[in-house]
């Protein structure tokens, strides 16, 4: 898929990622390459500026942790009550646009 269609669906995409339970940058990354058979592989020059996005609209938190294997602290990010909320409004639109799609490309509604 090319980087506009990413682009206009990768809040959507970071927001159900986090959904399942807090994540730092290299889980989501692995996460979202996995759940798209690798069809999706972000790269830290999309993912962070994003993640600081979605933190100033106080969607996500980040916070420094020191994770079980040691080294240094990473941000650990988490969904926010308002989060959720907004992950909700993202999917009922993105199934609204993909009705509509479908009905003018054909296939399974």
């Amino acid at each position: 898929m090319d980087a506009q269609q990413l682009k206009g669906h990768l809040d959507l995409l970071l927001l159900a990622t986090l959904e399942t339970g807090p994540r730092y940058g290299g889980q989501i990354i692995a996460d979202v390459q996995a759940a798209t058979d690798g069809h999706f592989a972000l790269r830290e020059g999309t993912l962070y500026p994003a993640l600081h996005r979605l933190e100033k609209q106080n969607f996500i938190r980040g916070e420094f942790q020191t994770l079980p294997r040691g080294g240094s602290p990473v941000k650990v990010y988490t969904l926010t009550p308002t989060g959720k909320a907004e992950l909700k409004a993202q999917r009922e639109k993105y199934e609204r646009f993909t009705r509509a799609v479908r009905g003018v490309i054909g296939g399974p509604a």
